[in-house]
């Protein structure tokens, strides 16, 4: 039998969040990290005026939003009920659907253009899901995958994961570490190997993590995050606490955040 603590261990790493937690990921995370991929990335599966464009593990349906943005007829996929009860509050001319990536509810064929942005490393089977996205994809169309870079690459998460390390152990800090998991390219481009997915060209593309202060990006990483799970008030206040001492190098003159946040684009062609 499984115990609390891995119960939410399990939950934390495949980035399922709670209603509460789904709110402040759409109100923090997404203005402080995914919105500025957003766009990038449904150009990059080419997002077009009239045609059809879906989200893969839309999450709040950042990347849907900007693919309706560019005129796309856009539908979202997500397991979890939560993220697509905020989704449907922030569009309802999106089409909203629960399904996992490796079983998508959809045809053949049905997509002209297939994105999933910073999902692809929470899932159950990767290989599968990506021959999902591909088996919706239309003939000519593209798919764009977007994931984070390696940890290290990412000055402000890489020492947020030690400090957490340092303070809870371990279990605790691999569900942060959890979304960097295929920042190594060549890993990466394996997936699409083992998914029989020939032509895939991988571009790292430069980003940039902002917070209003350093409470901000705490309350952001535990009450937005699975780390709401697994740290309790005390705990969290204790990280507070420790963040403003040890994580201030990373804050300006005026308190907000900054911190090189880069991400891997994976595109590839169904040429037939």
């Amino acid at each position: 039998m499984l115990t609390d603590l891995e119960t939410d261990r399990d939950a934390a790493e495949r980035g399922q969040l709670t209603g509460s937690a789904a709110e402040v990921y759409e109100a923090f995370f997404v203005p402080a990290l995914f919105g500025q991929f957003a766009g990038p990335v449904a150009e990059a599966a080419g997002a077009r005026l009239g045609e059809r464009f879906l989200d893969v593990a839309c999450g709040t349906g950042v990347l849907a939003r900007a693919a309706a943005a560019k005129g796309a007829r856009a539908t979202g996929v997500d397991c979890n009920s939560g993220m697509l009860a905020v989704a449907r509050k922030k569009s309802h001319e999106i089409h909203w659907q629960e399904g996992r990536a490796e079983a998508l509810p959809l045809e053949d064929y049905s997509f002209r253009a297939v994105g999933c942005q910073f999902g692809l490393m929470f899932f159950d089977d990767r290989v599968a899901a990506l021959r999902e996205m591909w088996r919706v994809l239309a003939p000519g169309g593209r798919m764009a995958v977007a994931v984070w870079d390696r940890a290290e690459t990412s000055p402000g998460y890489a020492a947020m994961i030690a400090l957490i390390e340092r303070l809870f152990g371990a279990t605790v800090a691999d569900a942060l570490r959890t979304p960097f998991v295929l920042g190594d390219v060549t890993e990466l481009a394996g997936l699409f190997e083992a998914a029989a997915l020939d032509g895939v060209q991988i571009e790292t593309v430069p980003g940039t993590a902002r917070f209003p202060s350093i409470e901000d990006w705490v309350r952001t990483d535990v009450k937005g995050w699975t780390l709401a799970d697994l740290i309790d008030e005390a705990g969290y206040a204790e990280l507070q606490a420790a963040a403003h001492r040890e994580l201030a190098c990373f804050a300006g003159a005026a308190g907000d955040v900054g911190f090189a946040a880069p991400a891997h684009v994976a595109v590839v062609m169904k040429r037939r």
